[in-house]
């Protein structure tokens, strides 16, 4: 495998207005183990980890209005946000993506939650799913 290759679907993202009234749903209905949350302060975001088998469903609660979490939210309702792949070189799948053509909504990776730098492509790019690229941060280990 290449070092720019897709290794595995990392988490799920979904909008939600409010991670507490969604969380018995995930935890007593589909039995996810919550695994707690995080803000995510240059987001705007708070974050709530589910896991589900190797895959966690990240539920992105806006804390503040101008959030585009809060955004999608006003124009879509909550629900899917995005679907976030775990590549192992983060900046060489970027410069492979956009060498392919495909718009970056992030040019170079930044940190976002769970010890992960990001990097989302344009939905525009990718038939209307917004994909977050994301790679575990060497100091996680």
């Amino acid at each position: 495998m290449a070092a720019a290759d897709v290794k595995a679907v990392n988490h799920i993202g979904i909008a939600v207005r409010s991670i507490e009234a969604q969380k018995e749903y995930y935890t007593e209905v589909l039995g996810a183990l919550f695994e707690g949350e995080e803000v995510v302060a240059d987001q705007k975001v708070k974050v709530g980890f589910f896991r589900v088998g190797p895959v966690r469903f990240e539920l992105l609660e806006p804390t503040d209005p101008t959030s585009t979490v809060a955004t999608f939210i006003e124009k879509k309702g909550e629900g899917l946000h995005h679907v976030a792949l775990e590549v192992d070189d983060i900046n060489a799948r970027i410069a492979d993506v956009k060498a392919k053509g495909l718009r970056m909504i992030d040019e170079k990776a930044r940190p976002g939650s769970h010890h992960l730098q990001i990097a989302f492509v344009h939905p525009k790019s990718t038939f209307g799913v917004l994909t977050e690229l994301c790679e575990v941060s060497k100091d996680a280990h």
